[in-house]
């Protein structure tokens, strides 16, 4: 038993047709497009993770922000209670002193599109920030299969070259450089299904939190165009009092508005004979 063991270890230590041997076997090129595809891979789930925990990070601030941050008594009191790096933060101290600079142009542009272009730019920013690294996902996404299959020609080619000096396509002539030319096919497509879902996935998230932000940027704007009087609804009570306030500001329903003298609810005159007779 142990001399059968100690006869097999030497046989697989010398197999032919592993990874390590089809790297050797192949050389320079092979090696090459190996480290290439190995640092697309790590350069893809190093994107992966980051982009993932700065969007969960904006979406735990909009969390905040829904919770407490319009509940203020103005915006400037309000954004101290957000981090102090905060996307939500930067946006609201954008637009305060996109205000504080209107009083200070000299030629006269309107507050409401001052105010607009500076919270436009800031939502940009938070965009291009988040948008970071997502263009490597889709190069390596698109990339990365022809790099795999660049392998393989080589592996193809220098299974040819040996096809050619031995005379004969025997197996054992041609499989090294075969398995080294499928493994490279392999690693390649290994190498960029991750980055396109990768990819997919960390746009679809993006998508969300820039809603968010849009929603978040549009509600900053009508409160300070509209000097505080505009503000989001915040849940709980204050929900039941704006529906109140709603329901007493609607209009009333035709036949319960007072009518004026001489009409009827219907608008017509309430003693047309009378007024025939005079």
């Amino acid at each position: 038993m142990l001399a059968a063991a100690t006869a097999a270890a030497p046989a697989a230590e010398k197999n032919p047709y592993g990874l390590l041997q089809a790297l050797q076997e192949g050389g320079l090129i092979s090696w090459a497009t190996f480290i290439i595809l190995v640092g697309m891979s790590v350069g893809t789930f190093y994107i992966l993770f980051t982009k993932f925990l700065q969007q969960q990070k904006i979406i735990q601030q909009g969390k905040k922000v829904r919770a407490s941050f319009w509940n203020s008594p103005n915006l400037r009191e309000a954004s101290t209670k957000l981090d102090a790096k905060s996307a939500y933060r930067s946006i609201v101290e954008d637009a305060l002193v996109a205000q504080d600079q209107h009083s200070k142009l000299t030629d006269p542009v309107d507050q409401h599109e001052w105010v607009a272009g500076s919270l436009a730019r800031s939502q940009g920013a938070i965009g291009a920030r988040l948008g970071e690294g997502l263009a490597f996902l889709a190069t390596v996404g698109s990339t990365a299969p022809f790099i795999g299959l660049f392998g393989t020609v080589i592996g193809i080619y220098r299974a040819l070259i040996k096809i050619g000096a031995s005379g004969q396509a025997s197996i054992d002539t041609v499989a090294g450089p075969v398995g080294e030319a499928l493994i490279m096919t392999a690693l390649g497509l290994v190498v960029a299904v991750p980055a396109v879902l990768a990819y997919n996935w960390l746009i679809r998230r993006n998508k969300t939190v820039t809603e968010d932000l849009s929603a978040f940027t549009n509600d900053v704007h009508g409160y300070l165009a509209s000097a505080g009087a505009v503000k989001p609804v915040m849940a709980g009570p204050a929900v039941k009092g704006a529906a109140q306030t709603k329901s007493s500001a609607a209009p009333t329903q035709r036949g319960s508005e007072p009518l004026r003298a001489g009409l009827t609810s219907t608008g017509a005159q309430a003693n047309p004979s009378t007024d025939r007779v005079s």
